[in-house]
């Protein structure tokens, strides 16, 4: 199921019934701007992070502080996790002061992080019996789609919590999809994933051979975009390339990541993944090279260092 942004901030402008108070864990380079999102949309907001000063930032826009990760779930009837990876996931929330410690029966947890399909069915299954509805909810957009209010939104839960949740996520998102049962989000997103990270490959290829066969890459790139081989990576990704402007949208190191539970993923459900393993192994040795703070993009660079 797909809702569309608008007309879908019902308890924000108080026309659905009171309004939620939105806890947010996790305020990096996606998770601040999607709280100052959720703020923005009439939210009264609580935030958490490890280092202070994304907080004070939200502070000052009006949201509340707390001190751990229990203590935002206590105050929250909606919290959102915004975090790098699985471990942390588990670690935050059900880790010592983690959110299962304070969460209260009624309450909602969206993990908006990419991360483990069966993590994500873990944790809906260890709240069902507590009253707290969960949802897997990662995202697509990068930095850009977080800070616009406009990312893509692939949510794994039940019907009844999704419309719950359906207001909050239309402050943070413009494409919203609630596309099955628990997990089902961090699937889409391990799928996702695949896709960009295979197609930024096949574009730093085709452009390095453009380039070393004495061929205008910025040529064959406005050649390309004009036929079947068009797309937003060569568009968008295939610019930054020619430009080798590397300054990270998305870093190189969470493409890896993501392309492990990827992997993992194929893996534990005897889907075949040759070229996601191909790729993956690619970003391990881009990162090991020292190159995992740069735009995932930088595979061409790699590339280009390689040949």
């Amino acid at each position: 199921m797909t809702r569309a942004r608008s007309g879908a901030r019902g308890l924000a402008d108080g026309t659905a019934g009171p309004t939620p108070t939105v806890g947010v864990i996790g305020l990096g380079t996606m998770g601040l701007p999607m709280a100052k999102n959720v703020l923005a949309a009439g939210f009264p907001l609580v935030a958490h992070n490890r280092s202070r000063g994304p907080v004070d930032a939200l502070v000052a826009l009006g949201a509340t502080a707390a001190a751990s990760p229990d203590e935002l779930a206590g105050l929250s009837d909606i919290v959102i996790t915004v975090l790098p990876d699985s471990p942390d996931v588990e670690a935050v929330v059900r880790g010592g002061r983690g959110v299962a410690a304070g969460i209260r029966p009624g309450s909602m947890l969206i993990d908006m992080t990419t991360a483990s399909p069966a993590l994500a069915r873990d944790i809906a299954e260890y709240f069902h019996d507590r009253d707290v509805a969960v949802l897997d909810a990662p995202v697509s957009g990068g930095e850009t789609g977080a800070v616009s209010g406009e990312l893509s939104i692939m949510v794994g839960g039940d019907e009844d919590a999704y419309q719950r949740a359906l207001p909050v996520l239309a402050a943070m998102g413009k494409t919203i999809v609630l596309v099955g049962g628990a997990g089902a989000g961090q699937v889409t997103k391990a799928a996702n994933q695949m896709v960009v990270a295979i197609t930024i490959a096949g574009v730093s290829e085709a452009l390095l051979m453009a380039m070393k066969a004495g061929v205008d890459p910025e040529k064959v790139r406005q050649a390309l975009l004009g036929g079947f081989a068009q797309s937003r990576i060569l568009d968008l990704h295939g610019g930054r390339i020619l430009a080798r402007d590397y300054q990270p949208g998305f870093r190189s190191a969470l493409q890896r990541k993501d392309l492990r539970i990827a992997a993992e993923t194929a893996k534990a459900v005897k889907s075949s993944a040759p070229t996601t393993e191909l790729v993956l192994d690619l970003y391990g040795d881009l990162v090991a090279r020292g190159m995992g703070e740069l735009d995932h993009s930088a595979l061409a660079a790699f590339l280009e260092e390689a040949s």
